[in-house]
């Protein structure tokens, strides 16, 4: 028994929003089952990458799947069945899609009152984007993070990973845990939406707050932390590092450990807010010191003076870490096609659990399995395969 392992939760989730949510429900133990259409059906298959390739098989681990046609009457009669006995059903397309499909959180909270329907769209349920196509980077232009992120002067930047669409997949679950949660008391159900927007404005945090609160438009820093300084990114003699001393006591362990004392006397570092604007001058005098060793050397002796300070890895670089194979964040899978395969496993601990680490399932694969679980007879599969209903 896994803590979620009482709550069944279908996924009808896509490409990435929606299966990131799902995922952080399936990696401790809900009975996730993934609903994906008949061949049939579906002329999408590319969505969310190749299925035996790193992306697929690491955003939908730890399910089970099946096959159903929505579209079908036979195929909406036959979910309705399963929403009867589930706990949360998750869904990311276009807002209008789910009324058509007869899916909506009125349809499903009559089957079952006590459902949790999570939803993802790109703008929100309503407005006057509510129909548009949403995708993580335009969400990531319009969301604000675009204009902070890059070089001074360089223009717009997008964010190196799917920064709204993982957003939205977690605030998502976090509001279904929280429904859930409230469910208990009330025992009733939940509608649970955010949007790709919407999660990549409330990433943008304090960012978001200067403007909301002192109309200070953020800008480009590149390296450099927007409001601190000195904090970013330096060359050492064999490569490079990252620094991060804000604060007059992580000056003063700076300035002791590079043995700066003397130039550190102008008064253009003598504080927090002289430092910050005198930027340049604040970095180039660290850069004309840490240049001198190496970035093992520099990180080895800014740690151990307390200033948090740290190589910048290339992507195998940070799984050869040892502090990284200490936490075990590439996580063994058995795949009965791909033989063993790693994975990035939760990056959350629970004490005293371990988790999920399930493949993810071929389609259809558990589609009879399923649907016995949940009542239904051999005779009725049959029916339901005639139908071209799974």
């Amino acid at each position: 028994m896994m803590p979620l392992s009482r709550f069944t939760v279908l996924d009808l989730t896509r490409v990435r929003s929606g299966p990131t949510c799902v995922r952080q429900l399936a990696d401790w133990g809900a009975n996730v089952i993934k609903v994906e259409a008949t061949d049939e059906v579906d002329t999408g298959k590319g969505l969310g990458g190749e299925r035996h390739g790193p992306d697929f098989q690491n955003t939908h681990r730890n399910k089970r799947g099946m096959t159903l046609n929505l579209k079908a009457p036979e195929g909406l009669a036959a979910f309705r069945r399963l929403v009867a006995k589930a706990d949360v059903v998750v869904e990311n397309y276009r807002p209008d899609v789910k009324e058509r499909l007869g899916i909506d959180f009125a349809a499903l909270s009559a089957v079952n009152p006590r459902i949790v329907l999570g939803s993802i769209s790109g703008f929100g349920q309503d407005g006057p984007y509510a129909k548009r196509p949403g995708f993580d980077q335009i969400a990531q232009g319009m969301g604000g993070i675009m204009s902070v992120t890059g070089l001074p002067g360089q223009g717009p930047v997008r964010a190196g990973i799917p920064v709204a669409d993982l957003t939205a997949g977690l605030y998502t679950a976090i509001g279904i845990l929280v429904a859930l949660l409230e469910r208990e008391t009330t025992g009733k159900g939940r509608w649970v939406h955010t949007s790709l927007l919407e999660a990549m404005i409330a990433m943008m945090d304090f960012q978001a707050t200067r403007w909301t609160m002192k109309g200070d438009i953020p800008g480009q820093a590149g390296n450099d932390h927007p409001t601190t300084t000195p904090t970013g990114l330096f060359r050492t003699k064999d490569g490079l590092m990252n620094l991060a001393g804000g604060g007059q006591q992580m000056w003063d362990r700076i300035v002791a450990t590079l043995g700066i004392t003397e130039e550190a006397k102008d008064p253009a570092f003598a504080t927090d807010k002289s430092r910050h604007a005198n930027r340049d001058k604040t970095n180039a005098l660290l850069q004309s010191r840490l240049s001198e060793k190496t970035t093992a050397e520099w990180v080895e002796a800014l740690n151990k003076a307390g200033v948090p300070s740290g190589p910048v890895y290339s992507m195998d670089q940070v799984f050869a870490d040892t502090q990284v194979k200490h936490l075990g964040m590439a996580m063994p899978v058995a795949h009965p096609a791909l033989g063993e395969i790693a994975l990035v496993r939760a990056p959350m601990q629970i004490a005293g659990v371990t988790c999920a680490r399930n493949p993810t399932p071929e389609r259809g694969e558990h589609t009879d399995q399923i649907l016995g679980e949940f009542g239904f007879s051999v005779e009725e599969i049959a029916a339901l395969r005639a139908a071209k209903a799974i």
